[in-house]
């Protein structure tokens, strides 16, 4: 392998000595976000997908967003369902039905449904909920909004945010922020020490 130093870049970047295209490396998850692409490039789409299981986070994470585990367990191989699921994620405080997720897909109701089932393993209803509970809960062990604010972006109400999160974790929201504080809490007592 024949490398060379380049000019220090403005922003935090990393090029790959095969293309000489350059990726976002800023940060560690930028960073499995680059070598993820770069084991797909080399080893193809399902390896890098059984890596991006071993590590717990997504195989092909949508710009600027966190980890999603559904979206790892949801890769359909159709793009025209990963296009649906990406839509669904960018516009989950919005009112996601059937026709709406099946025009995204440039298909019929009902071929909709029975190809989104048939790639995914579940029915739409399912998995917009799992992806809202998620987004959520990110939300939720921040602990930067109230529960009521997070609600509304998807659930109306925070009944039902607490009966999705119950479903979902088996546990509600108020119970997940408490973990997540207790944890920062500790984590600050041992950084003191």
């Amino acid at each position: 392998m024949n490398a060379k130093l380049l000019p220090r870049p403005s922003r935090a970047t990393a090029s790959t000595s095969r293309t000489g295209q350059s990726g976002p490396s800023a940060g560690i998850s930028a960073g499995i976000d680059l070598a993820l692409a770069l084991i797909e490039d080399d080893l193809g789409a399902e390896i890098a997908r059984a890596v991006a299981r071993e590590l717990v986070v997504y195989h092909r994470r949508p710009g600027g967003q966190s980890q999603f585990s559904s979206l790892l367990e949801m890769d359909p191989p159709s793009s025209r369902i990963s296009q649906a699921l990406v839509y669904a994620r960018e516009h989950l405080h919005e009112e996601l039905g059937v026709e709406r997720l099946a025009e995204v897909a440039c298909l019929s109701r009902r071929q909709f449904d029975r190809a989104f089932a048939a790639e995914t393993g579940q029915t739409l209803a399912k998995a917009v909920e799992k992806l809202r509970v998620e987004t959520a809960r990110l939300r939720v062990e921040d602990g930067g909004e109230s529960l009521e604010a997070i609600a509304r972006a998807g659930f109306t109400d925070p009944e039902r945010m607490r009966r999705a999160f119950l479903r979902v974790y088996g546990q509600p929201p108020q119970a997940i922020r408490r973990a997540g504080q207790g944890g920062r809490a500790r984590q600050g007592v041992a950084l003191a020490a």
